[in-house]
């Protein structure tokens, strides 16, 4: 039976704390109610705190009988997390649950293994492009996940790069430069006067430059190549591969480069039908593969440091590398009746082919003038994307399933460089910055 009960608070308050204290300790089961019988507490200080004290023992040997629920196991909740989306907008949605969680997701530690849990499957945050003489950030994603234009700006020499006029881009120092390839998270930039690649991570800002190997002159020679985080997901360590044409284009020479050892490898060369182009190269298991202008497609085994020269499917056309659906190396083939994707497959003799996988109408595009006027500027090799251009409209084509976006107006003659990376800095926790922004709008 429910013990009604208005407990008016005058004369020593620890009589009605007491009172409360009492009857939970009774497991009288209490009800607030205006309408109650007002009942005054007749007991003396030393009973008041008595019976506190017992409530309180009480109360403690209670909570401790009770099983834990999953998420008091800090351990388990940290696993759970771990497992939220890979957007930016993940984590500063769970640090706004409680103070527990807040100090959860801050934690460096914790936010080094959710980098590492979603390596394999980064957001496509954006693209960087070389305008001029500028390096601009063009963002993808949608609020509240997107990232600021401005958001991702570069340090040369201790002096901070000014936003370009209309927002986005930051001027380069009149020294030139031209970007490489971005993966993992990392961008790399040549520094021809310099001699130099910058190895650049626009999430921390840390950087480190490099000189180029012996042989090799950026002032001289067209100097290419690619940047990748060692193996296992290790965010501490990096590689980057050079790669340079000779005079005549009849050769290419590439070197490989550890963080690990601090040191270039030798440099290995081959025989090409033509030069390797500055097109963005894609990594598939421990090989890197690059396009050359007329005939084939360079590949850089960079577990038996060995070169090797793949032919194409076919004489001529518009292709973009890209991964095979189920893994291995891909193409992106684009002609006026649609776009074609192939894979690269072995068969049990160790004899490698094309095959011709699916065939896609891009119906939308065509209606709008044509496929033959489009240009294939770039793709996201983790996320399965092509980035296509006409004049000055930018497309974004998703392969799987099929998506077609079309983003802005933008330069026609620049590459893209995808810029995949799991984005933990600027949670708006702990004095970060960007967590209202990326929480605008949610």
């Amino acid at each position: 039976m429910y013990a009604c009960v208005f407990l008016c608070f005058w004369g020593n308050m620890s009589h009605s704390w007491a009172l409360l204290g009492h009857l939970h300790l009774t497991h009288t089961p209490v009800h607030y109610s205006t309408s109650c019988l007002l009942l005054q507490s007749t007991l003396s200080c030393e009973e008041c705190a008595a019976a506190a004290a017992a409530a309180f023992i009480a109360r403690s040997r209670l909570r401790r009988s009770q099983p834990a629920g999953p998420l008091d196991d800090g351990n388990l909740l940290a696993e759970i997390l771990l497992r939220l989306p890979p957007q930016p907008s993940s984590l500063p949605r769970a640090s706004l649950v409680c103070h527990r969680w807040r100090h959860l997701v801050s934690d460096n530690g914790f936010l080094r293994r959710f980098r590492l849990h979603h390596r394999r499957n980064p957001p496509l945050l954006g693209c960087f492009s070389e305008r001029r003489l500028e390096l601009s950030f063009m963002p993808m994603l949608e609020a509240p996940n997107r990232i600021p234009a401005g958001r991702f700006s570069l340090q040369l020499d201790d002096i901070r790069l000014a936003p370009a006029a209309q927002g986005g881009g930051l001027v380069m120092p009149d020294k030139g430069f031209s970007v490489l390839g971005c993966r993992h998270g990392l961008v790399l930039i040549s520094i021809p006067s310099w001699n130099q690649v910058l190895i650049w991570d626009p999430v921390t800002g840390d950087q480190h430059r490099i000189a180029l190997p012996l042989g090799f002159d950026a002032k001289k020679t067209y100097i290419t190549g690619a940047v990748l985080r060692s193996a296992a997901g290790d965010a501490h360590h990096f590689q980057v591969v050079v790669v340079c044409n000779d005079i005549q284009h009849t050769r290419v020479v590439a070197c490989v480069y550890s963080s690990e050892t601090d040191e270039w490898g030798n440099s290995i060369s081959i025989l090409i039908p033509f030069y390797v182009t500055g097109r963005p190269t894609v990594l598939v298991g421990d090989s890197l593969y690059w396009l050359l202008a007329v005939g084939g497609i360079l590949e850089i085994d960079l577990k038996r440091q060995s070169l090797a020269v793949i032919q194409w499917p076919m004489d001529k056309g518009t292709f973009s590398l890209m991964r095979a659906e189920g893994g291995g190396l891909g193409l992106f083939f684009l002609s006026d009746l649609g776009a074609q994707l192939w894979k690269r497959k072995t068969d049990c003799g160790g004899v490698a082919s094309w095959e011709l996988g699916k065939t896609l109408e891009l119906n939308e595009l065509k209606t709008r003038s044509g496929l033959n006027s489009l240009t294939i500027v770039g793709f996201a090799e983790d996320n399965n994307v092509v980035f296509l251009s006409r004049g000055s409209t930018f497309f974004m084509v998703q392969l799987e399933p099929l998506e077609l976006k079309e983003l802005s107006e933008v330069d026609n003659w620049c590459f893209y460089y995808a810029f995949e990376s799991v984005y933990t800095a600027g949670m708006g926790i702990c004095g970060g910055h960007g967590g209202a922004e990326h929480l605008h709008n949610a």
